[in-house]
């Protein structure tokens, strides 16, 4: 494998982390349920798709054929973590769910 399809596996593995870590952060970090719900939707996905996009250009190269799998495992990822959190919003405003409920300061603190 080539030293430039290597350099860009890692740099996708490493972003794909960093995004991942950020998602689980903000989730356990923000106040209320509105902002708790986006952090993990946005950056878990994008944190997600450049791993399997990583191991997606590993195996492809690697076999030299183009792995559908990952594709499709994207695809599925990137349709389902949107409506899925959009769903919950929906339900959490039908329910009246207070914006800042039950919020005390910052969740390490109680």
């Amino acid at each position: 494998m080539h030293l430039a399809l290597e350099i860009l596996i890692v740099v996708l593995l490493i972003t794909g982390g960093l995004f991942a870590l950020a998602g689980a952060i903000g989730l356990l970090s923000l106040p209320d349920f509105y902002t708790r719900l986006h952090a993990p939707t946005k950056a878990t996905t994008l944190g997600v798709g450049g791993i399997v996009f990583s191991s997606m250009i590993f195996f492809s190269f690697g076999n030299k054929s183009l792995e559908v799998e990952e594709i499709l495992i994207m695809v599925f990822l990137f349709l389902t973590a949107p409506i899925s959190a959009n769903m919950l919003a929906k339900a959490a405003m039908h329910l009246k769910v207070d914006r800042m409920e039950g919020t005390k300061g910052h969740p390490w603190d109680q």
